[in-house]
């Protein structure tokens, strides 16, 4: 492999490709990326999904290896998010060819509520590691919401369900639940570009 072809894979699969510069990518640009090294302790830390300028990029176990994140030198913003937990938000200053840690610490939202009566949503769908969103809000990835007793809890009523990856094309629906109904999303998501990522998610 090139050295061309060996930066261009590992900046597709960091999700990042559309932060690099237009021309084309030499070793010497390889040689001033920063790393970012995420950490979390708790389950609800480490599987929580990250945000950097606005695009997601994967939950924070999975980003390291040939997923690990890197970055231009300079500044830039880091949110990472869960259902139920307030934003972690940071902003970070790479500096070239340097590593940093995020330690990534959620914090539950008192605001967040509940329903006492819910419904079941099992997705079975491909890449297991592609993001769910619902109703605008990131709950997860779909390894977390599908298998032997894994499955999504949500208020009976209409949902719009989005499982986006970057690379991907996204797929897009929407389900109406009865009270404690159980339903099974099955797909296969389609090869697709990184342009094809969509930032735009609710906050919480």
């Amino acid at each position: 492999m090139t050295i061309r072809g060996a930066f261009t894979s590992v900046v597709l699969f960091s999700g990042l490709l559309a932060l690099f510069a237009a021309s084309a990518p030499s070793y010497a640009q390889n040689q001033v990326l920063g790393k970012v090294q995420f950490v979390g302790k708790t389950n609800a830390d480490k599987t929580s999904g990250v945000w950097i300028d606005g695009q997601y990029v994967g939950y924070v176990d999975e980003l390291k290896g040939d997923k690990e994140v890197l970055l231009l030198p300079g500044q830039h913003e880091i949110s990472v998010r869960q259902t139920g937990y307030t934003d972690f938000t940071q902003t970070v200053v790479i500096e070239p060819a340097k590593e940093i840690t995020v330690n990534v610490a959620m914090a539950r939202d008192p605001r967040a509520q509940f329903s006492k009566v819910t419904s079941e949503i099992k997705l079975k769908v491909t890449p297991d590691r592609a993001a769910v969103f619902v109703d605008g809000a990131f709950a997860g990835t779909v390894h977390d919401f599908g298998g032997v007793g894994r499955a999504m809890l949500v208020s009976p009523g209409k949902h719009s369900v989005k499982i986006d990856l970057p690379g991907y094309k996204a797929f897009e629906t929407e389900v109406d639940l009865l009270p404690r109904q159980k339903v099974t999303i099955k797909t296969d998501l389609v090869t697709g570009s990184i342009a094809d990522a969509d930032p735009a998610v609710k906050k919480n």
